[in-house]
């Protein structure tokens, strides 16, 4: 397994994240539900965060604080992208683990994300409550996944989701 630096994100990282984010899904991505909550809001600073590899950017991750119905505290993560060269050696899920555990040492009860469930179970993400939880546009359900950080944070939580700046 390649070894990754996780750094907070910088102003002059972003560049290189906009153009690996460009590549991996395409001018499309604006369109998404997931892209839809974020637009217009600032992800969390504090929790930006990107990898880097032989002096240059591998990957970042980043997390919107969001809101399910009235319940907030709660995160939207993405995007994380990992440069093509270097999928499927550990980028991924170093800026996860990381990312993860920035999101409790901060507070926040739960992270939400639209993901594949083979990917992203094994940080403890399962499919959110069947039409409980709702992001603006269609999704679909089986890769709307949840995990708490805080136990019960989701317990009853339902609604639009919906980002917030903070």
């Amino acid at each position: 397994m390649t070894t990754f630096e996780i750094l907070p994100e910088t102003c002059s990282d972003i560049l290189a994240l906009n153009a690996l984010s460009a590549a991996a899904f395409g001018p499309g991505r604006f369109a998404r539900s997931a892209y839809r909550v974020r637009e217009g809001i600032d992800p969390v600073a504090k929790l930006s965060l990107t990898a880097w590899h032989d002096g240059r950017v591998a990957g970042g991750v980043r997390f919107t604080a969001v809101r399910v119905g009235d319940r907030d505290g709660g995160l939207l993560l993405g995007p994380l992208v990992v440069d093509p060269a270097l999928v499927g050696q550990g980028c991924g899920k170093a800026l996860l683990e990381e990312g993860l555990s920035r999101c409790r040492d901060a507070g926040f009860g739960f992270v939400l994300l639209v993901g594949d469930v083979p990917y992203y179970s094994r940080f403890g993400f399962k499919p959110s409550a069947h039409g409980a939880i709702t992001l603006p546009g269609p999704v679909d359900p089986g890769r709307l996944l949840c995990v708490e950080l805080c136990e019960g944070a989701l317990e009853g939580a339902a609604g639009q989701v919906r980002a917030y700046a903070v």
